[in-house]
């Protein structure tokens, strides 16, 4: 079985416009990067990708797992000395996951909906028309007209 993991930087090239994103945002207004510089970052980051992914990737196979999770690059990051990261990535993996389950949930809202429209629709096709709630009488509201009209009861 070939593994298919990049080993070099050469195997690994983030876009240019991530790296330029990011560089922009991580620095003062007015202060302007060489393209040597951004291409030393780009390699860098290249570097700091492969090393997080490849020690992550080793602690899931020591647990025998074949899913790197985030508790795994959690861990890894404490293993290569980052700790200062850790406790960011857990905050950034906690939004990534209520964006996740909010992302979830309204996909599911909206298929609700949309059964819901289909099955009004075919109720209409099919000649049924939708009785509301307040169109059927009850029986305590007739008992209650009966008696006004009868003064019984």
């Amino acid at each position: 079985m070939k593994d298919t993991m990049a080993e070099r930087t050469e195997d690994l090239t983030l876009p240019n416009a991530v790296i330029a994103r990011i560089i922009k945002d991580s620095l003062p207004e007015g202060v302007s990067v060489s393209k040597e510089a951004r291409s030393a970052i780009a390699k860098s980051a290249s570097v700091f990708v492969l090393y997080a992914t490849s020690t992550a990737n080793n602690l899931a196979q020591k647990n025998k797992k074949k899913t790197v999770s985030g508790q795994d690059v959690l861990t890894a990051m404490k293993e290569m000395e980052f700790e200062r990261f850790i406790e960011p990535l857990q905050e950034s993996l906690e939004v990534h996951k209520r964006s996740q389950q909010s992302k979830k949930e309204q996909k599911e809202a909206k298929a609700k909906a949309k059964k819901a429209e289909e099955e009004k629709k075919k109720d209409l096709e099919d000649g049924n028309t939708p009785m509301e709630q307040d169109s059927v009488p009850s029986i305590a509201t007739e008992v209650e007209k009966e008696t006004e009209l009868d003064g019984t009861l």
